[in-house]
């Protein structure tokens, strides 16, 4: 591949000036013929411009080119997956395992797409194996988290909340998912310590102030949970919620004072 003009191409693209840069791709394959990764860059040119169509293209001439070029296959997903075709995400990024089975990303974006497909047990089998050969994998911890929330199985998004925050304890949603759990799991002191934490990292975080001020009314202790409900009525809600919420707030404030 002439360098000058790979060197122009890739100047020109990181400029975002995508139609001069397949320009001089295509000068690239007029010269040195087919490669895998000239086409996989034409394809992103066309990604960024908005032509999927033209992108799969030339994502998939870079495939049958090279079936081990793994950025071809993400390229190709992240078009998959913004059109929501899931089946062809999956059967993608499938052949990229079989072709690259030591791929821990391209196993972790099949694993989204099972999530994405409702496809949860074959997606815990994914990030299993993903653990299995990075154990300090956080991200793959957190979608497991969520797996098994969605499936109910609520000690064990439980242990894998927890293990996120072995390596990340900086994140809102981490706590909130984390206290979703053991709320679903009637653990309601630590569901509250850990809605607690979350509005701690991110006072402007609204909903672990709704599910305190649920969980504080629910236990009796209105006064509490008047409290909570009036610092979510400071976040940017939609209208109808914060009228509900406001009649909710008075009536709460009825009870205290004839308490």
């Amino acid at each position: 591949m002439p360098k000058r003009i790979a060197d122009k191409a890739i100047k020109f693209y990181k400029a975002g000036n995508y139609e001069s840069a397949i320009d001089e791709f295509t000068r690239i394959l007029e010269t040195e013929g087919d490669n895998a990764e000239v086409y996989n860059n034409m394809g992103l040119c066309y990604a960024n411009l908005g032509n999927d169509e033209k992108a799969e293209d030339y994502f998939l001439k870079a495939q049958s080119l090279n079936p081990k070029l793994p950025q071809v296959y993400i390229n190709l997903a992240d078009i998959y997956y913004k059109q929501k075709d899931f089946d062809s995400g999956i059967q993608l990024l499938a052949q990229g395992s079989y072709e690259m089975p030591q791929n821990m990303v391209m196993r972790h974006y099949l694993a989204r797409f099972y999530m994405e497909d409702a496809r949860l047990d074959m997606a815990i089998d994914e990030l299993e194996t993903i653990l299995e050969h990075q154990p300090n994998n956080y991200d793959a911890y957190y979608d497991l988290g969520r797996v098994h929330f969605e499936l109910g199985n609520y000690e064990s998004a439980i242990s894998a909340f927890e293990k996120v925050l072995e390596f990340k304890t900086d994140n809102e949603w981490i706590y909130y998912y984390l206290a979703e759990a053991y709320e679903a799991n009637d653990n309601i002191d630590k569901a509250i310590s850990n809605y607690i934490k979350a509005t701690s990292i991110n006072f402007n975080f609204p909903f672990p102030f709704k599910k305190l001020g649920i969980l504080f009314m629910a236990r009796g202790d209105f006064e509490s949970s008047i409290e909570y409900f009036e610092d979510y009525l400071k976040k940017d809600l939609a209208q109808e919620e914060k009228n509900n919420i406001e009649k909710l707030v008075a009536n709460l404030k009825l009870k205290v004072n004839r308490g």
